[in-house]
C-alpha cells in the first residue's frame, strides 16, 4: 500500500473510532457501560456496529468494489469473515465491511478502556 493510501486509511479509521465512540458513549451513559455493551453484543441496542460501518462506508464512498479493495488492501493482515456465496462484488463488499467492523470494535474497546480508566465512568468532569 502506498504511503498516501495508508494515510487515507488511518484518517478513515481515526474518524470512525471518534464518531463511533461519541455515539455509543452517549447512548450507553458513559464509557464503562459502552465498553461492557460492546463486548456483550456489538449489534445490540445503541451500538449497531454493522449498521454504523455500512453507513460509514456509504459516507466515505467505499460501498463499492474499489472501496472494498481499498479496505482489504489496508487490512490484509487482519482476520476476516468470508460470506458463503454471492457475486464477487457482494463478497468483497461484505468481507471489507466485516473486517473493518472487527478492527473498529477492537480500537473502540481500547479507547473506551482508556477513557474508563481515566475518568471512572468515561466522562471528563
Amino acid at each position: 500500500m502506498e504511503l498516501h493510501e495508508r494515510q487515507q486509511f488511518d484518517f478513515l479509521l481515526l474518524t470512525a473510532v471518534d464518531r463511533y465512540v461519541e455515539r455509543i458513549v452517549q447512548r450507553n451513559q458513559g464509557a464503562a457501560n459502552a465498553l461492557h455493551q460492546l463486548r456483550q453484543d456489538p449489534q445490540g441496542e445503541g451500538l449497531w456496529l454493522d449498521q454504523f460501518v455500512e453507513a460509514l462506508f456509504q459516507d466515505f464512498l467505499l460501498d463499492n468494489t474499489a472501496g472494498a479493495c481499498f479496505i482489504l488492501k489496508a487490512l490484509d493482515q487482519q482476520p476476516g469473515l468470508v460470506p458463503a456465496e454471492g457475486k464477487i462484488e457482494t463478497i468483497l463488499r461484505t468481507l471489507a465491511r466485516r473486517t473493518f467492523a472487527g478492527l473498529l470494535r477492537r480500537k473502540t474497546e481500547e479507547f473506551l478502556e482508556q477513557q474508563a480508566s481515566l475518568y471512572g465512568d468515561g466522562s471528563p468532569e
